[in-house]
């Protein structure tokens, strides 16, 4: 595939807009229908990117027979059905993590994207950052095997607000969204899947109807441990941090950052061809587009990921 890929972009709001920036570095690519759940609003960030096709909802842009490609940064409940709905519309997907909210779901997904032959894929970002993707180059080359990964993912969202601070139309997870991340990554740089997973959660929200704290622990079947505590409670810092310790070294992890274990900082600038998370993502989906092949972290890939927060969720509710 050599002509420029068309692709119609579904949530005009914080991810959204980062996956626009990331695409305007990217050769051979071109948004050209952006879906907004607010048409004003949605019709703002088209004008400000030179997208002329602008909708407030997803079958408009299915029906345009340009589109080859979708990228969807909706609400977490409306993933599943409207990957499905874009494979049904023969058009590849690449739909923001979670890939489902559910186990059934997430099968279905993967289902229906081997059975149509389209490239699928889940914005699983962990395995893109450049600071994982060093860590990953290291245990790849033998030089580095985890032995035990920790994390925190703690926000302060004792409201519903998006990552711009403005009000969210949707609740967010901390086990279908947020621990998702983890959960993948880990299984991912350990080389090995996941074989006992444990949760336990605080209180409900009386408001938001979701656990704001949870904390969760992983094995890996060559015996790699992690351990994940995750808040919407924690006053900042903000975001999420990864402490690899390993047979050789320690490196802590933040976003596009990595750090020794002691703090000092190493150069992951040459790991890829950019430092965004996101564009590398985005990078990834493209490329598998025009040479027919499937992409890392494709829908496929990433469903054990879902099995363990299916029997986590299960945990959690006795």
């Amino acid at each position: 595939m050599t002509q420029t890929i068309k692709v119609a972009l579904a949530g005009a709001g914080a991810f959204g807009i980062k996956h626009l920036d990331g695409i305007k570095n990217i050769e051979g690519v071109e948004v050209v229908s952006l879906i907004g759940r607010e048409f004003e609003k949605t019709q703002e960030v088209a004008k400000k990117y030179g997208i002329e096709h602008v909708t407030t909802d997803l079958a408009d842009s299915l029906a345009l027979a340009e589109v080859d490609a979708v990228i969807l940064c909706t609400p977490t409940q409306m993933h599943a059905s409207q990957s499905i709905a874009c494979l049904q519309a023969g058009k590849h997907v690449q739909v923001e993590i979670p890939l489902a909210d559910s186990w059934k779901d997430a099968e279905e997904v993967v289902r229906l994207a081997k059975q149509t032959g389209k490239v699928a894929m889940c914005g699983h970002t962990r395995r893109f950052n450049p600071s994982h993707q060093w860590v990953n180059h290291k245990i790849k080359a033998g030089e580095f095997n985890i032995q035990q990964l920790d994390v925190q993912t703690y926000f302060f969202r004792r409201t519903n607000m998006n990552a711009l601070g403005q009000p969210r139309s949707w609740t967010d997870h901390l086990l279908w969204h947020h621990a998702a991340h983890t959960v993948d990554l880990f299984a991912y740089q350990a080389g090995s899947p996941i074989v006992k997973a444990n949760a336990v959660q605080g209180p409900v929200h009386p408001a938001l109807g979701i656990a704001m704290d949870m904390s969760i622990q992983l094995q890996a079947a060559n015996g790699a441990i992690c351990t994940l505590s995750l808040s919407f409670n924690n006053d900042g810092p903000l975001g999420t941090y990864f402490r690899y310790i390993g047979d050789t070294g320690t490196y802590l992890a933040r976003y596009d950052d990595l750090f020794t274990g002691k703090e000092a900082q190493i150069d992951v600038s040459k790991v890829a061809v950019s430092m965004n998370g996101i564009e590398l993502q985005d990078r990834e989906f493209f490329a598998a587009i025009k040479e027919g092949r499937e992409p890392n972290s494709s829908v496929a890939q990433v469903l054990p990921c879902y099995k363990v927060l299916h029997d986590l969720e299960q945990q959690l509710k006795f």
